[in-house]
């Protein structure tokens, strides 16, 4: 079923089988387009202010050896609480991936990119569900939220990758590949999370190869008529985009 097919009710939510399958074939697209750089596009800045492609690159591959080892997710995640100091935990997590891997030459990069991506896969695909189940407090736009690990595993640690591929085309001047099954896939479960947290009726039309239309009416007039692209309307949701309206409620990424 395509996100065009999704309409009334809104798309169903990610299963742990299905996210697995869709977590393995976002690695691989995130590998096959870091291997595709050319030598000056390492060094273009990102939507990531901090970040040009190739620290980027550094944190992608740190989320990716910090899902598939608890050795490292646990010395990571203690590290980035130091170095947080005060902030949310997942900031000093990411200044420290990247800090860990800016010594990597660009070629010890994509070999450790490509070696991390299935092993990433495999390890999130095989994670117990009583581990899945365990809840872990995070820092959001909305507040204080607590999330099951599932979630960050399942869900968040994909949106990562797929959005920051898209912030690497952005850089480097190329179009992203999307499709309907992967990409508007992954488009449609954040619809309707962000459809979960606004909480209010709606008419949603998204262009592109990710794209399709949402109704959720609630039994109410639409408040929000918004067509919108796609991968923009992602965009918007994460905060790398102002938005207004029903946009302006955010998705975590």
């Amino acid at each position: 079923m395509t996100s065009t097919d999704r309409k009334a009710a809104g798309p169903p939510a990610l299963r742990h089988r299905e996210a697995a399958v869709l977590a393995a074939e976002e690695l691989r697209r995130v590998v096959d387009l870091a291997r595709s750089l050319e030598p000056d596009d390492w060094a273009q800045p990102t939507d990531c202010p901090a970040w040009d492609v190739r620290a980027l690159l550094g944190h992608v591959l740190g989320m990716m050896e910090f899902s598939s080892s608890f050795r490292e997710f646990v010395h990571v995640f203690r590290a980035g609480q130091k170095a947080a100091a005060g902030r949310p935990v997942i900031d000093g997590i990411t200044e420290v991936q990247v800090a860990y891997r800016a010594g990597l030459s660009r070629q010890q990069l994509l070999d450790r990119l490509t070696a991390a991506a299935p092993r990433a896969a495999r390890a999130r695909r095989r994670l117990p569900a009583p581990l899945r189940a365990i809840p872990m407090k995070q820092e959001t736009p909305d507040g204080t939220e607590f999330w099951r690990l599932g979630y960050l595993f399942d869900v968040i640690l994909t949106r990562d990758p797929w959005m920051h591929r898209v912030d690497i085309c952005r850089a480097i001047g190329r179009e992203p590949v999307l499709t309907a099954e992967h990409d508007g896939r992954l488009v449609a479960d954040v619809v309707a999370e962000w459809a979960r947290r606004h909480g209010r009726p709606f008419h949603l039309t998204l262009t592109g190869p990710a794209g399709g239309t949402f109704d959720v009416s609630r039994g109410a007039a639409p408040v929000g008529e918004i067509t919108e692209d796609a991968v923009e309307f992602c965009r918007i949701l994460s905060g790398r985009s102002a938005g207004s309206g029903l946009l302006s409620q955010p998705v975590p990424f």
